[in-house]
């Protein structure tokens, strides 16, 4: 780092995304991204959408109308955003300090903690139980806004409604931040909880099931009043914070909903596929309500069978803390993809031998 840059941030440990390299054509099974392309109503609300030289609305009026219409919400109980990271930032913002300190699971989503880090805000994990299940009655009471990923992300392991629920109602002077980022794999959407929680807020993202991770769209459904809170940020720092071609994309892919739920359906069967086959090969896998598997091996190291599958063009998602180094996240892909990668894992347990 320069010598200009601030002593507040030097210490500050960034976020390491999945790896995104040039160097070869890989199997990407390492980012969660889809395997499927967008909706083709979705490429051509892209391609027609021409006024760039105009600002694109802040309010993103018509695309919240499509959301709120979706998911039978008012339209101001809705917001949009740069990619779900930027909605969980204003949250953060919005609703963590000294008297709120973030409560999130010592194994999750890694930006919550660097997140909370950049912006100061004093946080305390919860450990996972053995089998890598949140607890909920630990969160109970936590004197503190709680966030919780349903299903969490990297295990898969989603809490049913009412597990969120007892949540909610033991935290009633708290916000409870639940990210869905997965629920659309085989997750219960907290979504009927709020008309009966003002301490609800949701986020989700299009990255996923909608095929749209390169467009950078999220949003968040609330009480309008936290969604106002939310909306307060936005517009002291980013007002203009979703463009016109990701606003047209949005909207086409709430509107071609029956593609995605074909996707969906696609990739959970692959998923079923892939973790019987990998059982087959001896792995530990974890029941997975996501589009990716959790999965071990005793008969070969977590960082060594990531590194024996790159080297086969094959790249994965290998983590390096210590209660989960061990594992693997694979992302599923199509059935011809699956079949690639059991294939490439059933090789590197052969050379080992």
């Amino acid at each position: 780092m320069s010598r200009f840059f601030t002593d507040r941030l030097s210490k500050l440990t960034p976020y390491v995304p999945g790896e995104q390299p040039q160097d070869r054509k890989y199997l990407k099974l390492n980012t969660n991204e889809s395997p499927f392309p967008p909706a083709p109503e979705v490429l051509k609300a892209v391609e027609e959408e021409r006024r760039l030289q105009l600002y694109s609305d802040p309010e993103s009026l018509k695309l919240r109308q499509t959301l709120a219409g979706r998911y039978g919400l008012n339209t101001d109980q809705v917001m949009v955003t740069n990619g779900s990271d930027e909605a969980l930032t204003f949250a953060f913002m919005a609703f963590g300090d000294d008297d709120a300190p973030l409560v999130y699971p010592d194994i999750t989503y890694g930006f919550y903690p660097v997140l909370a880090d950049l912006l100061r805000i004093p946080s305390r994990t919860v450990p996972l139980d053995g089998d890598f299940r949140i607890r909920p009655e630990d969160y109970y009471d936590a004197k503190g806004t709680v966030v919780i990923a349903n299903p969490n992300a990297p295990t898969g392991i989603a809490l049913d409604l009412g597990e969120i629920e007892s949540i909610l109602r033991r935290n009633r002077d708290h916000v409870v931040l639940v990210d869905e980022a997965y629920v659309d794999f085989g997750g219960q959407s907290a979504l009927p909880l709020l008309e009966k929680y003002e301490n609800l807020l949701i986020i989700q993202t299009f990255s996923k099931s909608r095929s749209m991770a390169g467009a950078r769209l999220g949003f968040a459904m609330g009480g309008e009043d936290l969604i106002r809170d939310l909306k307060t940020i936005q517009y002291s720092t980013n007002p203009y914070n979703v463009n016109r071609m990701t606003s047209a994309a949005g909207i086409a892919a709430i509107e071609a909903q029956a593609y995605y739920d074909e996707c969906c359906a696609k990739i959970r069967q692959s998923r079923a596929w892939t973790k019987e086959r990998l059982e087959e090969l001896g792995f530990a896998v974890l029941p997975s309500s996501t589009n990716f598997l959790f999965a071990r091996s005793d008969r070969i190291g977590g960082e060594e069978l990531y590194l024996a599958m790159k080297e086969k063009g094959i790249l994965i998602r290998h983590f390096t803390a210590e209660r989960i180094k061990d594992y693997n996240r694979i992302t599923i892909g199509t059935a011809e993809q699956m079949e690639t990668f059991v294939n490439g894992v059933r090789e590197c347990l052969e050379e080992k031998q």
